[in-house]
């Protein structure tokens, strides 16, 4: 019988620390992290039409209409053999047509299980509004992690900026479009008995010990059989 890793959803707020957390469940289970936001990142620095669309939206402070969602991300899941080793997915679905696009690209890989990250918005808020962002490589910066050098990103020596997207404003607007229309997709796993709730306030080892636990309680084993 072949073992995978499991197949997770990770749901919560922009500034919730998903990022941070999905990276620790990677190396835990030995999982790909598959982020909408770094294929978003590479997409908008291709030139391409399609980020011109995203670069179109995301600087309005817009959620990604799903049918450009849905091509950027089934793409990466066809992938290396992503489907048989398990994976961690941040940012996508955000709508339940994005879940319902995903069940149907998975067939029969189910998915195993959503977890819902639960941070506050006034949290996330203030979060978001502190964090910069290498223009180069995507690092991110914010309350308790910043930058050795100022202005200049550790990792790659790139420029250190705000996101045009990470004004209050904009911020605001993304996380109300983010509770309209994830609480239908957080209704859609609950009735299919895939959710799972865990509170996202603590350091982040603390953090990571609850999903783990979520995840393992849930799987049994911490991994799953087919």
């Amino acid at each position: 019988m072949a073992t995978r890793g499991p197949r997770l959803v990770i749901l919560g707020k922009q500034g919730a620390g998903k990022g941070t957390q999905c990276v620790r469940l990677s190396r835990h289970y030995l999982i790909p992290h598959i982020s909408s936001g770094d294929m978003f990142r590479v997409e908008l620095k291709s030139g391409s039409e399609a980020g011109e669309r995203l670069n179109k939206f995301m600087r309005a402070g817009e959620l990604i209409p799903d049918d450009v969602v849905i091509e950027v991300m089934a793409h990466r899941l066809g992938q290396d053999g992503t489907r048989d080793k398990g994976f961690i997915l941040d940012g996508f679905p955000r709508t339940t047509t994005q879940a319902e696009a995903l069940f149907d690209h998975l067939d029969t890989a189910e998915l195993d299980m959503a977890i819902d990250l639960q941070v506050p918005t006034d949290v996330v808020l203030h979060r978001l509004a502190s964090r910069r962002v290498c223009q180069d490589c995507g690092q991110n910066y914010g309350l308790g992690k910043i930058p050795k050098h100022d202005g200049i990103c550790d990792r790659c020596g790139g420029e250190v900026i705000q996101r045009e997207d990470d004004t209050t404003e904009a911020i605001s607007r993304r996380l109300n479009l983010y509770e309209q229309q994830t609480e239908p997709l957080i209704a859609w796993y609950l009735t299919r008995d895939k959710l799972v709730t865990v509170d996202g306030l603590n350091e982040p080892d603390v953090i990571t010990k609850r999903l783990v636990r979520a995840i393992d309680r849930r799987l049994e084993w911490g991994q799953v059989r087919e």
